[in-house]
């Protein structure tokens, strides 16, 4: 038994948005926009390399229809010096993976800052931006191989992009792709992901730390069902997870939140987004916003949920 609440309804903001539908992609917010960027078709399909920006869910414009950088699948995406970055990531069709470490100002024009950053190319790494650095952790070298010899566990940081420091090549959790990391209360945060091939081995443990060395197990087992390829945002002072894929149980359509990554709530709602994996999410306007994903079939829609600041009051 776990605890839940009902909570506001989802809404539809766009049902179909100018950007073909997709999953796997970049996002992040940058200069007042969301943005999406690269992503997944199908395994025999080159992956998108378009950049789109919104500051509304409903309006988006295309900053570039080929960027320069060709591994959008599953890249590490933040925003750190006033630029856009991309890393990591796959390249379809196929399992060529990157390490490869862009940057861009605005989205348009795209600069290799190092194909050399000391971490080994690979595809769906957790990252954050965490005391003015960028961390990137875990991922896998074979998007269909994951073993021993190919997933990670190792955490890496720069301030620049181009100067990297591994901060530990064997944390405390266990090696991992498809994982989710977010930064709360002045932590950096990892939980879920797993193995996905040929065996998918799902986690629902959630891990902490405060430098990125020692970290330190919240949880062996949060209630949510072991999953991969869902997102995590921080909003109203909580962790909230969103969706996700095991094979074992399909897509997720559920919505955790935790003030503590030990104790979880599920929050319903009459109204929303049909199960999916690998979606876009963002804190924007003050909402969470949900975008994309594979819902079976992949879709470009956008939804948002607005949760009053009174709600967890009293």
């Amino acid at each position: 038994m776990h605890e839940q609440v009902k909570g506001p309804d989802w809404v539809l903001v766009n049902e179909k948005a100018d950007w073909e539908a997709r999953d796997s992609q970049g996002m992040m917010v940058f200069e007042d926009h969301m943005w999406i960027y690269g992503g997944w078709f199908t395994p025999q399909t080159p992956n998108p390399r378009d950049v789109w920006k919104s500051n509304d869910g409903i309006n988006w414009t295309c900053t570039t229809e080929e960027a320069l950088w060709v591994h959008g699948d599953f890249p590490a995406t933040m925003p750190l010096n006033g630029k856009m970055w991309l890393m990591g990531g796959r390249k379809l069709p196929g399992k060529e993976n990157s390490n490869k470490v862009w940057s861009s100002p605005d989205g348009t024009e795209w600069t290799l800052e190092t194909d050399d950053p000391g971490w080994c190319p690979r595809v769906s790494p957790s990252f954050v931006v965490f005391q003015d650095r960028m961390w990137l952790m875990a991922g896998t070298e074979n998007f269909y191989q994951d073993d021993e010899t190919t997933m990670k566990n190792d955490v890496w940081s720069t301030a620049d992009g181009v100067n990297w420091r591994m901060e530990t090549d064997n944390a405390d959790w266990s090696k991992r792709t498809h994982a989710q990391a977010c930064v709360f209360k002045d932590k950096m945060w990892i939980m879920g992901g797993g193995a996905w091939q040929p065996e998918t081995i799902p986690l629902n443990d959630v891990w902490c730390s405060g430098d990125g060395v020692s970290w330190e197990q919240v949880t062996a087992a949060a209630p949510w069902t072991k999953r991969m390829w869902f997102q995590l945002e921080v909003y109203r002072d909580r962790m909230w997870l969103l969706g996700g894929w095991n094979r074992d149980d399909g897509d997720f359509g559920d919505v955790w939140f935790t003030e503590d990554g030990e104790n979880w709530t599920e929050m319903t709602h009459d109204v929303i987004w049909k199960n999916r994996h690998a979606p876009s999410s963002y804190v924007f306007d003050d909402r969470i916003w949900l975008c994309g994903g594979h819902a079976r079939p992949l879709t470009s829609e956008v939804w948002s949920l607005e949760i009053p600041e009174a709600f967890f009051e009293g």
